[in-house]
């Protein structure tokens, strides 16, 4: 059976604090990664928290890009889930680069093929 999708998550550490605490940093790096993977954007919500954090969502036609972030520990938490062609990863790495990250663990899995094989991805930037 074919896949009928690719869900990355990350995990991104030692990310830059102003672009974790800043909505329309994210909210362009988001609908940056989202164009660069050849998605079609649907809709894009993204909300600030008091005092800080991010959380947001891009809905494609290909399904969605997502961020939880944590500026005061460096961290963010990411979602990209595609569906036919699109390579998630492409969005993903984007993202990680755009957030300045040093360290990411990112896990690719296949959805809708039955029990779920999952393979973990660690990637240390080295500045």
């Amino acid at each position: 059976m074919e896949t009928m999708g690719r869900h990355v998550i990350s995990e991104l550490w030692g990310c830059n604090f102003d672009k974790l605490n800043d909505m329309e940093v994210i909210e362009r790096i988001f609908v940056d990664a989202a164009l660069k993977s050849g998605a079609e954007i649907r809709e894009v919500a993204f909300h600030k928290f008091a005092p800080q954090g991010v959380s947001g969502v891009v809905i494609i036609s290909e399904s969605h890009l997502t961020i939880h972030s944590f500026p005061e520990h460096g961290y963010a938490s990411i979602d990209v889930y595609t569906c036919g062609d699109l390579d998630p990863n492409i969005a993903a790495n984007y993202i990680a680069d755009a957030l300045e990250a040093e360290t990411r663990e990112t896990i690719e899995i296949p959805r809708g093929m039955g029990p779920v094989r999952s393979q973990i991805k660690q990637t240390a930037n080295v500045m």
